[in-house]
């Protein structure tokens, strides 16, 4: 029977060498150090200390000859996580049906341990899933509803979530509803009010992003659940930007449903996300795939996805401890700092309007910008073909802009060039 000793073993000593050598390459050694040596520093300080950060900044792959500002839509993970997933792909290829299936699968129990105790749950609650939409589906899905009930959620919730809902409502007869609210907001009790007064006596179900993907606006997440749990309403919370982005714990939301993706701020491998239910609303929730009556309140039900590879899940643990290593708090405030440095420069130049608010409790790292009279699609184009800087161009029926998503990897040098393109951009009226 092979453990997870026989697989050290099988592994081989050069193997381990060169694996022990991959390690400290990948930077955790030197990032604990960094951290240990900054954790005096006041974070505000430690932000904007490049000594620091460029420890953090050698611990990836990237390539320097572009600029990534794209890293909402996926992140690269670190090398530690690369090398992980390599070793654990190459070990379950010698013989997968039992390298892959009887010696790493097992091993995903430790992930779920990890994942709970970040997340602030009981590891019965949590579900490793491949993405954030394959989260959320699962509840979209997974609800139980009659025809004429209510589904509340607002226009920038995200299309993938919207189109969901949207085959419901074409195949069962419920009814989609949504709410508008400004960019940015007056407030966060606006966005509370705004829910509040769209609820009808019809309403089953809100849906609400923890933070949007289109301006990184935060949302009032637990006044919102208590609100639909007073009034047997459920709340499922979408939080695919959110896990891993700024500080928070199960305890800060109070919600039963949760759903994220890893391969963003986390930095996990490509395909990896988790699912959280309330240990009371398992039972209620139908799988995707489906799983035997046996399982009705087992959250593995939701992994019933057939033939996967280990690899990607295992390896959410050496994200886990990257990102530990740094420091959530310490993270935050970086990913603030940077938000701010483009922000608060190009907000000086006539016409742009930034659509995220400042206030470190509605926004964190993700931000967007608007340009009087230009077209975000142009801009995007032209900030790659000219500079080999990636942004996201956003058009909403209400709005339109440019997303910025930088990283930890992410250089002050990379900020100050990407503002002198936008700049230069502006003058030559290329956007327009």
């Amino acid at each position: 029977m092979f453990t997870r000793r026989t697989f050290l073993r099988s592994v081989g000593a050069a193997t381990a060498t060169a694996s022990l050598a991959s390690f400290r390459d990948g930077g955790i050694e030197r990032i604990l150090a960094a951290s240990r040596a900054a954790s005096e520093t006041s974070l505000e300080k430690n932000a904007a200390d490049e000594d620091f950060w460029r420890e953090i900044q050698q611990a990836f792959t990237v390539d320097r000859s572009l600029i990534n500002l794209n890293n909402g839509g996926v992140s690269p993970s670190p090398r530690v996580v690369q090398d992980a997933m390599r070793r654990y792909l190459e070990f379950s290829n010698q013989a997968p049906t039992v390298n892959m299936w009887q010696v790493l699968e097992p091993e995903v129990e430790g992930v779920r341990r990890r994942l709970a105790a970040a997340f602030g749950c009981d590891p019965e609650e949590m579900a490793i899933t491949r993405n954030a939409s394959e989260s959320l589906e699962i509840c979209i899905f997974g609800l139980d509803l009659k025809p004429g009930d209510e589904v509340l959620t607002t226009n920038q919730d995200y299309p993938r979530m919207l189109t969901s809902w949207r085959q419901r409502e074409r195949r069962e007869g419920i009814k989609l509803k949504m709410i508008s609210f400004p960019v940015p907001p007056p407030s966060m009790d606006d966005l509370y009010e705004r829910f509040e007064r769209a609820i009808t006596p019809r309403t089953r179900v809100i849906q609400v992003c923890h933070i949007t993907n289109l301006t990184g606006q935060i949302f009032p997440i637990k006044r919102i659940c208590r609100m639909g749990r007073e009034r047997g309403i459920e709340v499922i919370v979408d939080g695919a930007h959110a896990f891993a982005h700024f500080p928070f714990k199960h305890e800060d939301l109070d919600c039963d449903y949760y759903g994220t993706s890893l391969h963003k701020w986390l930095l996990a491998p490509h395909g990896t996300g988790f699912l959280y239910v309330r240990k009371s609303r398992i039972g209620k929730l139908w799988p995707l795939m489906a799983a035997e009556r046996k399982q009705d309140q087992d959250i593995r039900k939701f992994e019933e996805i057939g033939t996967h590879p280990a690899a990607n899940h295992n390896a959410i643990s050496e994200a886990l401890t990257f990102h530990e290593g740094i420091g959530s708090e310490r993270k935050a405030a970086r990913l603030r700092y940077l938000k701010d440095r483009w922000a608060r420069r190009l907000e000086t130049i006539k016409g742009v309007r930034i659509l995220t608010p400042y206030d470190p409790s509605q926004s964190c790292g993700l931000a967007n910008f608007s340009i009087e009279g230009a077209d975000p699609v142009k801009l995007g184009a032209v900030l790659w073909e000219r500079y080999r800087i990636i942004v996201t161009p956003i058009v909403h029926d209400e709005f339109k802009g440019i997303r910025v998503t930088p990283n930890v990897y992410t250089t002050l040098s990379d900020i100050d060039t990407f503002c002198d393109a936008v700049e230069k951009t502006i003058r030559s009226g290329l956007a327009a």
